[in-house]
């Protein structure tokens, strides 16, 4: 009103106009939500379920991934593979076993139960069952009190094992899981049980390396047992012998060692450890507790959805940062053009006459060209988090 020119209430109302549309933040606003929405969509594309926008930006910064073993590294279909009775009664020694582990939950006295069905063996009723969870079950078959279940629960028990160790360590050390099978404080014998590995762990665990990320195995097998099959898929640090109890704290510990961890598992006891870590993956295929406790959900239980989402992540965020930079750029560059400050320039010999249909004849930004401008920013933030849908999985 001032200082600009005639008419001046007719220039000031006009720049007025001028810099709030060029300073609505619109494109800020879509920046992040855009690059979101395509993200979270892309990985349903990949059976990679995210739950919300929380779970996606905080993929990006994960730098150790938990793996639980059975069932997650694991198919979750273990098998008995092989039976040591120093009598050579195998059959007596496996219809005992099943007998007490017909109650059971767990998968390995559900694997027990099974291979004596398959063998036609007929069991007795089992009394005064009792699980001891991550370490075996008793129970009473025929009068006679049973113990099944790892080294750890032998020794509470005071089991006297005759050697039998020496054949568990063997089986331990074929990655197979020893269970001890002990009656009236003797081991009777013992049975191992192997649960086949998923055809793509080992790819997964060498694509996690490759991106920067420390993978830890989780299992509530002994050390030698979980060595073997640590070995096998490729990594390095495991963490043995852990009560189901136990899971969360071991995702605290890595925590508080200022990391930032994903922990991935499917079965109910894996919902506490989900629930604690920065981002919980869950397996489509394990438990609803531990799908509901998750973050993230990889339907039909392909673990590459993990090395996916992080890639996902980190394309997301890479999209967000972009868009950002180049809303941020336009109103800065922007706002003071339409405020006026090329007046200065122009005030005596007037724009040049190329320059005119944007900034008049004394520098002022055109209200309807602001307009223009202010919609191709919110255009060219949402053009660029489309170029999502581009993305594409290292692993395939």
């Amino acid at each position: 009103l001032v200082f600009g020119p005639e008419p001046s209430y007719v220039t000031a109302i006009l720049t007025a106009v001028a810099v709030l549309i060029i300073a609505c933040p619109c494109a800020m606003g879509l920046a992040t939500p855009a690059a979101i929405m395509v993200g979270i969509g892309k990985g349903a594309e990949y059976g990679v379920l995210i739950r919300g926008a929380g779970a996606l930006e905080s993929a990006h910064k994960v730098e150790v991934v938990v793996l639980d073993k059975t069932g997650t590294l694991t198919k979750a279909r273990p098998e008995v593979t092989d039976i040591y009775a120093p009598d050579g009664n195998e059959s007596g020694l496996l219809a005992l076993a099943a007998a007490a582990e017909r109650r059971s939950e767990h998968p390995l006295g559900i694997a027990v139960v099974e291979s004596a069905a398959e063998r036609g063996l007929t069991l007795e009723d089992a009394t005064e069952f009792k699980a001891a969870p991550g370490a075996g079950i008793r129970a009473r078959v025929n009068g006679t009190g049973l113990v099944i279940g790892n080294l750890g629960m032998m020794r509470r028990d005071g089991i006297r094992l005759n050697g039998m160790d020496v054949e568990a360590d063997g089986f331990a050390a074929q990655g197979k899981t020893p269970m001890y099978v002990a009656a009236d404080g003797d081991a009777l014998g013992v049975l191992a049980v192997a649960d086949g590995l998923k055809p793509e762990s080992a790819e997964v665990v060498s694509t996690l390396k490759g991106q920067g990320v420390e993978v830890v195995m989780l299992t509530g097998d002994n050390e030698r047992t979980a060595q073997a099959i640590a070995e096998q898929v490729g990594v390095e640090r495991v963490v043995s012998e852990v009560l189901p109890s136990d899971k969360a704290d071991v995702i605290r510990s890595l925590q508080a060692e200022g990391k930032r961890v994903a922990m991935v598992g499917d079965g109910v006891n894996d919902a506490p450890a989900l629930a604690q870590a920065d981002v919980g993956v869950a397996i489509g295929t394990g438990s609803d507790v531990s799908i509901e406790a998750a973050d993230v959900t990889l339907v039909g239980g392909d673990l590459r959805g993990v090395s996916t989402l992080i890639s996902l992540s980190r394309a997301t965020m890479r999209v967000i940062r972009q868009n950002l930079f180049w809303a941020f750029a336009y109103n800065v560059a922007l706002i003071p053009v339409a405020a006026g400050i090329l007046y200065p320039l122009f005030a005596s010999g007037g724009t040049p006459e190329a320059l005119r249909p944007i900034l008049g004849e004394h520098g002022f930004l055109n209200p309807v060209l602001a307009a223009g401008a202010m919609a191709f920013s919110s255009v060219s933030v949402i053009t660029n988090s489309l170029r999502l849908k581009r993305f594409r999985p290292k692993n395939g």
